[in-house]
Parts: structure tokens; C-alpha cells; sequence
């Protein structure tokens, strides 16, 4: 990301997967802290461009950023012209953007997604959509719709395996939590491994720690996000 104005910011709202949630993501932005989005902006919800137009404002403002999550990729694939295998959640999506009566708002949406990182470190502080690696810390992102890298796989998938549950999802794994850095706190949305409605949060055998929070916008659950300062 070439605007790099969060850099002077201190106090920060970390907002999770919204996925059409309008109402709460409207409410997630009730505040002066600058707002960092962990990715996964659109799909399953109802309002997933409202929220995407309301995202791109606060972007304006430079009130905030969003990372790219995997919905948020796939999205920009299509508007870039590329093959991808669409579902019901995107279909939904671009018909929602097909109805818009902004004629410029796909362009725009897709010089976001452009611009999207694909994780953040500042101080000892990680934000990333799905996973961590260690390489992340020595390395620059990639281009968010560039090509599928490992990077970029674990950073918008998490660690997955070919096994399927029967809710339709892959399996996770979650042995990166373990190569966090001590000290560091990595704050991730995409997997929902919520019980009780509150952000998960795991310690690393190496020091660190994984908040997880996707509480499950838009797919029975709600949103969730959490103040520090930095």
C-alpha cells in the first residue's frame, strides 16, 4: 500500500469479517480511532456493496484501511476479467454491483482491492486476513491481485489441508500460532472458531499471541471489533 498515513496513528479499532453486515459495520465505525478491517468485506450478506462504498469512504477520509481477504479477491478476479469459480455469495455480490446506479464504482472498488494490503506489522503488531508466517516479517506483501503465492495463500486461507467438514469448510490448522513471535499479537479474521460469541484468542508455544476475530457476520453470528493503542 503506497499511502502509508496510518503509520502516525496510535489508537486503532480492529473491525472483523463484515460480509454485507451494513448495520453492524455502520455501527463498528462509531468512533475517532483510525479503523484497520481484517478483509472479507462482501459476500453472504445482503449489503455487500453498501458496505464496500461505505469502506471506500472512510478510505477517502483517511479514516481507515481494509486488508485483502479471500471474498475481497475473488471479487476483484472478476472485475479484473479473470476466471474464477463464482457461488451463490459472489453471484450475489456482483448482481448487488450490476444494480448500483454509480456506473464508476466498479472501477473504483477495483483500484481498492488493488491497493489492499495483504497484511500490515507495526511494532509488534501483525494484521493479516487468514495466517501467519514467519516470512511475512522480512518480506513485502505481494500484489494483492497478482499471482497465488504460498504468501499469499497462507495469508488470505490460513493453513489448509485437502479434508472437508460436513459443514462444506475446509480443515485449518493452526500450527502457525506457534511461530508467532514472544510479544507479538496478531490480530486475523476468516476462520470463526468463536464459542461464546467474543473474539478467540490463542497463545503460541513461541511467545505469541492470535486473536481471532471473525464472530460470524452475516452467517449467524456478528460482528466484532476491538480498541488498542499502539
Amino acid at each position: 500500500m503506497n499511502d502509508l498515513f496510518f503509520l502516525n496513528q496510535s489508537s486503532f479499532r480492529i473491525i472483523g469479517d463484515v460480509h454485507g453486515d451494513l448495520n453492524a459495520f455502520r455501527h463498528a465505525i462509531e468512533t475517532d480511532r483510525f479503523i484497520i478491517q481484517l478483509g472479507d468485506l462482501v459476500d453472504y450478506g445482503p449489503s455487500s456493496i453498501e458496505v464496500m462504498k461505505l469502506m471506500l469512504n472512510i478510505q477517502e477520509r483517511k479514516r481507515g484501511l481494509f486488508l485483502l481477504g479471500n471474498h475481497d479477491r475473488k471479487l476483484g478476479q472478476v472485475l479484473k476479467g479473470r476466471k474464477v469459480k463464482r457461488d451463490a455469495a459472489l453471484n450475489a455480490t456482483l448482481e448487488q454491483l450490476s444494480k448500483d446506479q454509480d456506473t464508476s464504482l466498479p472501477s473504483k472498488i477495483l483500484n481498492a482491492l488493488e491497493q489492499a494490503p495483504v497484511w500490515i506489522i507495526l511494532k509488534k503488531f501483525i494484521f493479516v486476513h487468514g495466517g501467519f508466517h514467519t516470512r511475512m516479517l522480512t518480506e513485502p506483501p505481494p500484489q494483492p491481485l497478482g499471482p497465488m503465492t504460498s504468501l499469499m495463500a497462507r495469508a488470505i486461507y490460513g493453513e489448509t489441508t485437502n479434508k472437508i467438514l460436513p459443514d462444506g469448510y475446509p480443515l485449518r490448522l493452526l500450527n502457525w500460532i506457534n511461530h508467532i513471535p514472544e510479544n507479538y499479537t496478531l490480530y486475523c479474521g476468516h476462520d470463526c472458531r468463536s464459542t461464546d460469541g467474543r473474539p478467540w484468542i490463542r497463545k503460541g508455544y513461541g511467545g505469541g499471541t492470535a486473536i481471532f476475530m471473525d464472530t460470524g457476520a452475516s452467517k449467524g453470528g456478528h460482528l466484532s471489533w476491538i480498541d488498542v493503542i499502539i
